[in-house]
């Protein structure tokens, strides 16, 4: 990966670019509040953004309680998508987890959402179950994938 990219903790200030990189990414999007709320009053959350030149251009979560992280969101820009930034961001999480005590790993995905099943597959998440009817837009199924860190 480039020089020109950066890691860092999500702060208040980056709502706004996170809400461009959401919007553009699901069907049914987190709201401004949400990401409020996740940044100054959830306990387990963090948030990483990925910067290149002082835009935030891919952004990730994570809930982690006790010994288990529980990725809420993954998202890149679309321009910025193929350019194995999905696989950088996703690295960097799991190295976040692992450092904050994170023994296992688990999150929820579309079973229609081949490249990111791809990208998860390739850092040894399992098949673990479906979550039928999870997502509200259509009443996709959701697969829930585990990882051992």
């Amino acid at each position: 990966m480039d020089n020109s990219y950066i890691f860092r903790y999500m702060r208040e200030e980056d709502i706004d670019q996170v809400l461009e990189i959401e919007h553009a990414s699901f069907a049914t999007p987190w709201s401004r509040d949400a990401f409020y709320n996740e940044l100054n009053n959830n306990q387990f959350a963090v948030y990483i953004v990925l910067e290149e030149d002082h835009k935030v251009i891919g952004y990730c979560g994570v809930w982690l309680v006790v010994d288990e992280a529980h990725v809420t969101n993954v998202a890149i820009l679309p321009d910025y998508r193929g350019k194995k930034l999905g696989h950088a961001l996703m690295h960097k999480l799991i190295e976040v987890a692992k450092e904050k005590g994170a023994k296992s790993m688990t999150l929820e995905v579309r079973v229609t959402n081949y490249p990111a099943l791809s990208l998860y597959r390739k850092f040894g998440f399992q098949n673990g179950g479906i979550r039928k009817n999870y997502y509200s837009d259509n009443q996709e199924d959701a697969l829930v994938m585990w990882v051992k860190l």
